[in-house]
């Protein structure tokens, strides 16, 4: 599992193009500038993978555009130690992202298939998330409540079970909307019965299934 200097200078000018498009949390952008992505893609894709754009996976979902990764990263303003909820791991990379800032991740997947890949790869490039498989509708509530939650499918609503493991003034970014097109939200939680609810533009997902598959 080689990281080359040309994949750590790949990595920098993914950086600077990501700056250009206004991502500006300096700790997200060191975080891209030191997850190796290429090894989260066959070997054979490689060349694809410091190009800002999504790239498929098993199990019919993708690998997310680095872009929707920063940017819904930087919107959750994470902190060294946030307890955070990743619900969706497909590849790990957002993971390994959120671990590289300093936040303790509980990450959970749907798939079977991706939920065993992703357990045993991270660790092996030195992150170390708690993994779980499972119904990210549910959350993980035995483990909340959370200081930020993050969605990486996108969901018809915002879960009701996910609101109700943040804790207060916790955020949550999620994106919410039609199979073709989603606001991507900040939920941020007032008191134990208020929330407020911001938007940031438009993206396009997979969506956010219930229950779990073997496959």
């Amino acid at each position: 599992m080689d990281d080359t200097i040309r994949h750590q200078g790949l990595r920098r000018r993914l950086m600077e193009g990501l700056k250009l498009k206004g991502i500006k949390d300096r700790n997200v952008l060191d975080a891209v500038g030191k997850v190796p992505r290429h090894l989260f893609m066959e070997s054979s894709f490689d060349h694809f993978a410091y190009k800002d754009q999504a790239f498929p996976i098993e199990g019919g979902q993708t690998i997310s555009q680095p872009y929707t990764v920063a940017f819904q990263t930087q919107l959750l303003e994470i902190q060294k130690f946030d307890k955070v909820l990743e619900v969706g791991t497909g590849s790990g990379y957002q993971a390994a992202i959120l671990c590289e800032m300093g936040a303790i991740v509980y990450t959970i997947e749907r798939l079977k298939e991706l939920y065993l890949k992703a357990r045993d790869f991270l660790p092996q490039i030195g992150y170390n998330p708690k993994f779980f498989f499972g119904d990210g509708y549910n959350g993980l509530s035995t483990y909340g409540p959370f200081d930020k939650i993050l969605v990486t499918a996108a969901a018809p609503s915002v879960p009701d079970a996910l609101k109700k493991q943040l804790k207060t003034e916790g955020k949550m970014v999620v994106p919410v909307g039609k199979p073709n097109r989603q606001d991507m939200c900040l939920i941020t939680r007032l008191d134990e019965n208020e929330f407020k609810t911001e938007k940031f533009g438009s993206f396009v997902f997979v969506p956010l299934l219930k229950g779990t598959s073997n496959r």
